[in-house]
């Protein structure tokens, strides 16, 4: 590991603005460079630049065409690592700009939900050692073509903690518009506070089920290769939150409650049960690049059964497409979905172990008037399908219950 090398990430509100691009690059400046340490710096496209190239696209054609998507989409990053260069030289500093291919991270899969399958920062590795800052595109690789591919929502946090571990860092700094990752999202939960560290396993947890600070891919990656992460503010000074391995602890700290009201339900109803029947239907939707979350089968009535699950919003019209024609192919009684539910979850290493905090959570619950649709459980947390009218008053409710003490 090279305890003077890092790895800092801006996203896209932190290089919102050319005053803020120079902002990111005074504390390059004085919060790592001046201080002795090589720098490589992964930057995503500024402000809504992603979603107005995506809006920019609809306009243009109907044609759904995921290659040439991210041949535009990467553009975005290009432009705010070259101004971030920019700025860098106007302070004095040797500064570069590379994009993903340049940086050396090949992908494949599906465009625009490619994944990481090297990273040969060669170039970058060169610039470091000849004292320059290296600032380097988030969110794109390149596959076996040559072709340009995205990694997916949030994927420039990938590419930062990617980056750190290829380069052999010794952490990566990950700058957002938040100071840390909270107990609860403070605009929802006024009693929220700042966590000063959290496990690999929690945070995993956390960004799977909705907080908004990191990509939950990321933290997997981190965890595998054993990179802390730090979370902070690139506006504002102040401490923020490690993430990174813990000590093993005796009993139970519910750590956070999160949030997403970016998802739908989808139900196939009345599918005959026999074997091979949920690998077709699940086969069918991976085909299409549609993740699916809390899959649930019901008792079986008779000679079939329902299998319920969650997808993501944006997904949800190609979801009920490849569902309804499955249907018909299996003589299923038909397809249902919801797109007004949300979820809300408790996360807390152990939670398993202990029987009465489902108990304590419904109740809850139930307190509020707020009926549960669907209920997952891992062994870091408990997850429950609601209204997303009702998810706010859930979050506060379960905040100050587990977090704040009331009862």
């Amino acid at each position: 590991m090279s305890y003077n090398r890092v790895v800092l990430k801006f996203g896209g509100s932190s290089v919102s603005t050319v005053e803020r691009i120079r902002n990111v690059a005074g504390r390059i400046k004085g919060d790592y460079v001046d201080k002795g340490y090589e720098v490589a710096v992964v930057v995503s496209a500024m402000g809504k630049t992603t979603d107005n190239l995506i809006e920019l696209a609809r306009k243009t054609s109907s044609v759904s065409d995921g290659r040439e998507i991210d041949q535009l989409l990467v553009t975005g990053e290009q432009q705010s690592a070259a101004l971030l260069a920019l700025a860098l030289k106007d302070l004095g500093l040797k500064a570069k700009s590379f994009n993903g291919s340049q940086a050396g991270f090949i992908a494949y899969g599906h465009h625009t939900e490619g994944r990481i399958t090297d990273v040969n920062p060669k170039r970058v590795e060169e610039w470091l050692s000849e004292g320059g800052v290296a600032v380097v595109t988030g969110f794109q690789g390149i596959n076996e073509l040559g072709d340009f591919m995205t990694l997916g929502r949030g994927g420039s946090d990938l590419s930062a903690v990617a980056l750190a571990v290829a380069l052999d860092g010794e952490f990566c700094h990950i700058y957002t518009d938040v100071d840390g990752i909270y107990t609860a999202d403070p605009k929802v939960a006024s009693g929220a506070i700042k966590l000063s560290s959290v496990s690999y396993e929690e945070c995993i947890e956390m960004a799977a089920l909705g907080a908004k600070v990191l990509q939950a891919r990321s933290v997997e990656f981190a965890s595998l290769y054993k990179m802390p992460i730090y979370v902070s503010s690139s506006i504002v000074d102040g401490e923020g939150t490690w993430v990174r391995e813990e000590g093993i602890k005796e009993g139970l700290v519910i750590k956070a409650v999160v949030h997403d009201k970016n998802v739908a339900k989808i139900a196939v109803l009345g599918v005959p049960d026999v074997p091979g029947i949920a690998a077709g239907l699940f086969s069918r939707l991976a085909e299409r690049g549609i993740g699916v979350e809390m899959i649930i089968q019901s008792v079986m009535r008779g000679d079939v059964n329902d299998i319920a699950f969650l997808v993501k919003e944006t997904l949800l019209g190609d979801a009920i497409e490849v569902c309804s024609e499955y249907a018909r192919e299996i003589d299923a009684q038909g397809v249902t979905y919801d797109s007004e539910v949300g979820r809300v979850s408790i996360i807390g290493v152990g939670l398993s172990v202990h029987p009465d905090i489902p108990a304590q959570m419904f109740s809850v619950l139930s307190r509020e008037g707020i009926n549960i649709d669907m209920i997952s459980s891992t062994s870091n947390s408990i997850t429950c399908v609601i209204s997303s009218t009702s998810v706010d008053k859930a979050v506060s409710s379960l905040h100050k219950h587990f977090m704040e003490g009331e009862v």
